[in-house]
């Protein structure tokens, strides 16, 4: 049972000053990104040395870093490809004299390119829908050239390595906005006088990513650490499953669908695309609460909240429903998988739709109360500096919005045998 008495505000946990791109973290921008200091602080209250942690939502795999640092090994699942890659590869320790000879190769094979000592050989252009429309001739010319360099690093560590930089680089030298997540074109004027230096803008996100493997690298521990393509909703159990469960869950699960929240497919698909990953433009809508369900939620801490919605807008009752549907049927794949004395902690968003607040961090206490949790705290944080929408438009009339959320919980709850 939900008791309002253990939610607490907590200015501690805000971290206004702290550094969130340390380590691995620096390597690649997300949508609504956990920051590692929440991970870290409650690795340092719940891990334990050498037992296992799980991350179902894991994205570019924030908690799965920290606790390659703090010394827990660690499994984490995403529906998504390229945040799979990303997290494989802030996890993946390579010897920096193997990074750096073929930094260098890489390095002088752009420099003979840049200063005309050779030309840009024609190398075929993938099959790309509306790739003009997104990119430039010149930079889609450069992108191809780069590939083309990746596709040849035999070393698949270093190969990745590289892929995650270019990956970032494709879409700070598309034509899209980066203010938002959602794909949307720059406006004509902005077009004009955008004349993006693609191979400088990458080789940045190269020596920025070396600087934070270097550090992480120096302090990781000795663990082990997978990313696997499980999804929860769907029943799917994360792997490998180590003897007598995970001990702790830390996770940031999705805010809501991401058709209609954050877009966490339409932000990787120009990257998917052009590294030729599966379902690059179905992300959003297999993602949690993407498809609607013919079940309805009562007796819930958010089924209140639903009928409210319901009577000003039936179809986004629905999407809402959709969501929480597919975040219980996930819980209960992530209970099946967690030891009898084992802690989840559900950093989540209590987000408006119409108006109206969802409580998703009593629907979190609700649904892991089922399988005998107990609810131990809500820590209540203000959010000053995660990437994501606060702001949308209830009544969908231009240029009326409504705050979705500006503070987020970290619920924690425990079960004992």
């Amino acid at each position: 049972m939900y008791m309002g008495n253990l939610r607490r505000k907590d200015e501690s946990w805000d971290y206004r000053t702290a550094d969130t791109k340390e380590y691995t973290h620096c390597f690649h921008t997300y949508p609504a990104m956990m920051i590692p200091q929440i991970a870290r602080r409650l690795l340092n209250q719940y891990g334990v040395e050498g037992e296992w942690l799980l991350d179902p939502y894991c994205g570019t795999g924030t908690s799965l870093v920290e606790a390659s640092l703090f010394g827990m090994h660690s499994v984490g699942c995403d529906i998504n490809p390229l945040v799979r890659l990303i997290a494989t590869t802030k996890l993946t320790p390579i010897p920096l004299k193997t990074l750096d000879s073929e930094l260098n190769k890489l390095n002088d094979a752009l420099f003979q390119v840049e200063f005309g000592v050779d030309k840009i050989p024609d190398t075929p252009i993938p099959k790309i829908p509306n790739l003009d429309y997104w990119f430039s001739e010149e930079v889609i010319i450069s992108i191809v050239y780069l590939l083309d360099c990746i596709n040849k690093i035999e070393d698949e560590a270093v190969r990745n390595f590289i892929t995650v930089a270019f990956s970032e680089t494709v879409r700070e030298v598309s034509w899209t906005r980066t203010s938002t997540f959602k794909l949307h074109r720059m406006p004509a004027e902005k077009l004009e006088n955008f004349n993006p230096d693609v191979f400088g803008t990458f080789r940045k996100k190269l020596n920025r990513n070396r600087e934070g493997l270097a550090a992480y690298m120096e302090k990781r521990k000795s663990v082990e650490a997978s990313i696997c393509d499980a999804n929860t909703v769907d029943g799917e159990l994360p792997m490998p499953r180590p003897l007598g469960g995970y001990n702790l869950v830390i996770t940031s699960p999705p805010y809501g669908d991401s058709q209609t929240t954050v877009a966490y497919g339409q932000f990787s698909r120009l990257s998917a695309e052009w590294l030729g990953l599966p379902n690059a433009r179905k992300i959003d809508r297999i993602a949690m609460g993407g498809s609607h369900a013919s079940e309805t939620l009562t007796d819930t801490p958010v089924s209140s909240a639903i009928d409210r919605i319901r009577s000003i807008d039936e179809k986004r009752a629905r999407e809402v429903a959709a969501f929480y549907i597919d975040l219980e049927r996930s819980i209960n794949s992530v209970v099946q998988t967690v030891s009898p004395r084992s802690t989840v902690c559900y950093v989540v968003g209590n987000r408006r739709v119409k108006d109206v607040m969802l409580p998703t961090d009593e629907f979190v206490v609700y649904a892991f109360g089922k399988y005998g949790f107990t609810h131990k705290e809500t820590i209540i944080r203000n959010i000053p500096n995660k990437r994501m929408p606060i702001k949308n438009s209830p009544s969908n009339v231009a240029g009326q919005t409504s705050i979705t959320m500006n503070e987020e919980n970290i619920v924690i709850c425990q079960r004992t045998d």
